[in-house]
Formats: C-alpha cells, sequence, structure tokens
C-alpha cells in the first residue's frame, strides 16, 4: 500500500493514465477525415456517414450502461486495459477494411472502447493524481479525453492529403500508440479495492437524489456541447466540401482538430472562473458559435465557419469542464463512476441523435438547410439551460 501511495506521489501513474486516456479516444476520430475517401471507394452516401458515426454512439452508450460501473468492483486497470484491447481491434478492422461491414464493426468496437475508457478514464486521472496536482486533475481528464477526440483527424487528416496508403497509414501508427500506452496501464497502481463480482446487467442511470438538480444543469449542458462536436467529428468534411468548397483533408481534419484545441482552452478557462460562472457562460458562448457556424452556411465562409468552431468549441468546453467537476465532487466515493458514466451516457446521445437528424434532413432539405436547423436547435437548448440556471439556481453547481 505505502509503495502504491509512493508511486502516486511521484506522478508518473497520473501521467500514464492521461496518455492512455487520450490514445483510447484519440482512436475513435480517425476516421473523421477520412469518410469522403470510404465514400468514393465504397459508393455509399452522407446519411450513411451519419448511420457509421452513429454506431460509434450506440457502442459508447452500450458500454457505459453495461459496464460504466465495473471499474468500481474489479479496478481500474483492467477496465482501461479493455479499452485499449477494443481501440486496437478496431484499427485492425479499418486497417483491412474491404467495405461497410468493416466500417460498421470498427465504429461499434472503437464506441465500446471509448464507453469502457470515458468514465472509468476520468476518475483514474483525478484518483491518480500527485497532492501537488490534485486541483488541476479535473481539468487534465477533461483535457484529455477532449484532446485525444481532437488529436485524431489531425492525426489522420494530414497524412491523408500528403503521405501514401492514406487509408492505411494512420491506423499502423494508432496500433503503435496503444501498444505503448497498454504497456503503460500494466504497470499502473490499482486505486480500487475490489468489491467482488460486480452485477452484469444493464445499468440503471440513477443519480443520487441530493445531487439531480446540479446533474441536470450539467447533463442539459454538456448534451448541447456534445451535438457540437458530434458535428465536427461526422458530418464537417462533407460542409467542407459541398458547402464551403474545401475539399482539402488536412483542412477538414484541422477544422475538426480546431473545435477540440478550443474546448480544451475554454476548459483551462474554466478553471480560473469556477463552475458557477463556467457553465452559463459556456451555454452563452456557445450560442454565439452556432450563430457564427448558421453565418458561414448561410454565405458559404470557410473563414467563418472555422471562427464559429472556435467560439463554440470554448463555449463547450467551459460547460463541460464545469458539467464534469461538479458531478464528481458532489458524487459519493463508491459510485464516482457510475454517477460519470450516467453524464456520458447523455452526452453520447448528443453526439448521435442529432448528427443523424442531420443526415436525414440533409436528404430531404438539403445538406445547408439542414446545417442551420442544427445550429438553430442547439442554440435553443443552450438558451434554455440558461434559463434553467437563472429561474432555479438552487440546482446550479455549488449550491
Amino acid at each position: 500500500m505505502d509503495m502504491r501511495r509512493n508511486d502516486v506521489d511521484r506522478g508518473w501513474p497520473f501521467l500514464v493514465a492521461a496518455y492512455a486516456f487520450v490514445v483510447t479516444m484519440c482512436g475513435t476520430t480517425l476516421p473523421t477525415p477520412l469518410y469522403s475517401l470510404y465514400q468514393r471507394q465504397f459508393g455509399f452516401s452522407s446519411l450513411m456517414v451519419t448511420v457509421i458515426f452513429a454506431v460509434y454512439a450506440v457502442g459508447v452508450i452500450a458500454a457505459l450502461l453495461l459496464f460504466g460501473h465495473v471499474s468500481d468492483f474489479i479496478g481500474r486497470r483492467p477496465v482501461l486495459l479493455a479499452a485499449l484491447v477494443l481501440s486496437g481491434l478496431s484499427a485492425v478492422c479499418f486497417l483491412l477494411a474491404g467495405g461497410l461491414p468493416q466500417l460498421f464493426t470498427g465504429r461499434v468496437l472503437s464506441g465500446l472502447s471509448a464507453g469502457l475508457a470515458t468514465g472509468t478514464g476520468t476518475v483514474t486521472v483525478i484518483e491518480l493524481a500527485p497532492p501537488r496536482r490534485r486541483r488541476a486533475a479535473t481539468f487534465v481528464a477533461t483535457a484529455a479525453n477532449l484532446g485525444g477526440l481532437g488529436v485524431g483527424p489531425l492525426l489522420a487528416g494530414v497524412p491523408a492529403q500528403y503521405a501514401p496508403a492514406p487509408l492505411r497509414l494512420v491506423f499502423v501508427v494508432d496500433l503503435a500508440l496503444v501498444a505503448v500506452a497498454a504497456a503503460g496501464v500494466l504497470a499502473l497502481p490499482e486505486t480500487v479495492r475490489r468489491r467482488g463480482r460486480p452485477p452484469l446487467r444493464p445499468q440503471r442511470m440513477r443519480v443520487p437524489k441530493e445531487m439531480r438538480s446540479t446533474f441536470a444543469a450539467a447533463a442539459m449542458a454538456g448534451f448541447a456541447g456534445f451535438a457540437t462536436l458530434g458535428l465536427f467529428t461526422s458530418v464537417s468534411p462533407t460542409f467542407l466540401s459541398e458547402v464551403e468548397g474545401e475539399r482539402n483533408l488536412a483542412v477538414a481534419g484541422a477544422v475538426a482538430f480546431s473545435v477540440f484545441a478550443a474546448s480544451i482552452g475554454g476548459q483551462a478557462l474554466g478553471r480560473r472562473l469556477g463552475p458557477d460562472r463556467s457553465l452559463p457562460g459556456g451555454c452563452a458562448v456557445l450560442v454565439a458559435g452556432m450563430a457564427t457556424i448558421a453565418a458561414s452556411l448561410a454565405i458559404a465562409s470557410l473563414a467563418l465557419l472555422v471562427l464559429g468552431a472556435v467560439v463554440a468549441g470554448t463555449g463547450q468546453g467551459l460547460s463541460f469542464h464545469a458539467a464534469v467537476r461538479v458531478v464528481t465532487e458532489h458524487s459519493p466515493a463508491d459510485r464516482r463512476a457510475e454517477v460519470t458514466s450516467a453524464l456520458f451516457v447523455l452526452m453520447y446521445l448528443a453526439l448521435s441523435i442529432p448528427v443523424i437528424g442531420v443526415g436525414a434532413l440533409s436528404v430531404a432539405v438539403g445538406l445547408r438547410s439542414a446545417g442551420l436547423i442544427f445550429t438553430g436547435c442547439v442554440a435553443l437548448l443552450a438558451v434554455a439551460t440558461l434559463l434553467r440556471l437563472r429561474l432555479r439556481p438552487a440546482g446550479s453547481p455549488g449550491r
């Protein structure tokens, strides 16, 4: 036990856990700038792109519901290792892809990997933080999550545009990163005492009664922000090519990266503002971002789309950091992974449902109009969250 505490005090487990979290999440967004290449190679529609993406979200939600609480029973390390194994198997599916079956399988495995890592990775990074970094631990955990998601499109987009084997090389690199992360996780100290065999049944999204008001405010803000991330990790390359006239895959990857980079900046700002200000502030900034993205679609401006991505990402980062912080701080210690997983179930629903709606609307009314409807709906949800925080202050974080 003393050796474990000394390891944590030195800080290396904290960094290893964060790296493993980044690598796992990075693997989930690698296909983002590659969808146009898959479309041409396998001959499917833009609507199918959103379906493939939604399959990933289904995998995430299934893992959160079935296994979101497992690390509270068997420990953090086995669950993180399982997430990395699934991430590697997903990369193999894409590496050997010869059609839609492999793409669907790869996305399901990627979703299961992210579902295992999301709640467990967050609490593991926080629990392994040395005393001198304890206050920064929540920021590091959420930055690792969003940072990994942001690095994926950039890591895939640049070689896809400028290097040979655009649909193969990036997944070879990913497998190497996963192998290093798995070796690191095997060396991590465990932070949880085994409590026996966990119940293997779908987890009910139970939130302790005393924190439900806080949880609801966090979930509403998180839903709006993650819907925006879903847009940029699924159909933003299609917006770029068909609405903005930009077909460079490296640019597509950079645009997706920009929203996540801005999110990390928003999280850093949120650390200084505190959750009482960053949660409503993030919603307000997200509304401004939606307005800018809508303007970019209306006049086909790439510059405005990038600006909108940065503004919306900043707002998402502010509210996301506040949401995770208050949920982890208000959760009972023995149910922390369970409650955190419940929060992420709602956030990953936001990744899938609105994006499928955009894909279906694009068939009916066109891609530009579908994007405008999407930005309006997200802005309305953010405004509703602001009104709730103003009218029901007892439900705001810190109360």
